[in-house]
């Protein structure tokens, strides 16, 4: 639509007093009530689960609900100081379905009530990189377990190969904004499991468009599988994007809050939070203390680049190079060690 034809269009709307917009700018909802709301319910119609494998349908995107306006939880307050892989409380007032004990809240020892499992092997990385950088005292290397994160860009990936060459997790890209799903996420959500990774999904966010409607696409097309790793919600400023807004601190921790209590409400875990610099320095700094970070770092120690916070997931490279993958793969680590993973693993994950 040109931007010539917005006056018009508002002043109709106005006049006709009913006329709305979810899927346009939001600029058309300008002077109107926020419909981003904290503590989200479900939508009115169920939103189906997609099968795993082959069978899991891509739909069109539901019609979006308004959710009722509630006051925007807060998000202050004071700084916890667990390790990442420690159990992390749950924000006061936030839904917690009975059916499904939400991630970190897991007992003491979870073993005990589902019984004894087998622990996966852990492969020390072989990984490579193409622009190799001297992080200093600390580096990747010191850290026990390493994994990727993939999406249409790596193309046909050898999930055996890789596995064998120190990818032990995967975070799989599922979905960007309301509408756009990775035509490999199917493939890579299968075939990684079927190699033995744990693997986990992620959500680019797009900040031209309602979070609840982006929760719902997610949950649409992500399966409930109580092996996969927490959801992601992958935050940044992308200037390759389309959507070249950048809405206020304010407004940026009010979607993140929505769509993350949908999904958490959802998938009975709590998710992660994928940022890189610019944005955690924005929006990000002593906001959501009791989330998981996974924090993009690529020429120094998370330590240097995000002082203070605590982090789950290092993302150390993107020039990363492996066998059982064509071309260039982004690297990560866990914080923590070997015995530290599956502890967190049994919280997690059935």
């Amino acid at each position: 639509m040109r931007s010539s034809a917005v006056p018009a269009l508002l002043l109709a709307c106005l006049t006709l007093s009913g006329c709305s917009s979810s899927s346009g700018p939001e600029s058309l909802m300008v002077g109107l009530p926020s419909r981003e709301v904290t503590n989200s319910t479900t939508p009115v119609a169920p939103v189906p689960v997609a099968d795993v494998g082959e069978r899991m349908a891509i739909a069109s995107p539901p019609a979006p609900v308004s959710p009722p306006a509630q006051e925007v939880a807060a998000l202050a307050g004071p700084i916890p100081e667990p390790q990442a892989f420690a159990p992390m409380p749950t924000t006061v007032g936030m839904p917690v379905p009975i059916e499904r004990p939400v991630a970190f809240l897991a007992p003491e020892n979870p073993t005990a009530e589902r019984g004894p499992r087998s622990r996966a092997q852990v492969y020390r990385h072989r990984f490579r990189d193409a622009k190799p950088i001297n992080f200093g005292r600390v580096t990747p290397k010191d850290y026990a377990v390493h994994g990727v994160d993939v999406s249409r860009w790596q193309g046909e990936i050898d999930w055996v190969k890789l596995r064998t060459q120190g990818a032990n997790f995967a975070y799989i890209k599922a979905t960007d904004g309301g509408d756009h799903l990775d035509p490999m996420f199917k493939t890579n959500w299968r075939r990684a499991k079927e190699a033995g990774l744990k693997r986990g999904a992620y959500h680019f966010f797009y900040w031209c468009r309602v979070a609840s409607e982006q929760a719902e696409w997610f949950i649409r097309n992500v399966p409930r599988d109580p092996d996969a790793l927490p959801p992601v919600i992958d935050v940044e400023w992308n200037g390759d994007s389309s959507c070249k807004r950048r809405p206020s601190r304010e407004r940026v921790l009010e979607k993140m809050q929505v769509f993350m209590d949908m999904l958490e409400k959802h998938y009975g875990k709590r998710p992660v939070i994928y940022t890189a610099p610019d944005f955690y320095k924005d929006n990000l700094q002593g906001a959501f203390t009791n989330y998981p970070f996974w924090l993009r770092a690529v020429a120094q120690h998370p330590s240097k680049v995000y002082p203070g916070r605590k982090w789950l997931f290092w993302q150390y490279s993107g020039s990363g190079l492996s066998h059982g993958v064509d071309g260039k793969i982004d690297l990560n680590v866990f914080n923590g060690s070997e015995e530290n993973w599956h502890r967190w693993l049994g919280r997690v994950t059935s």
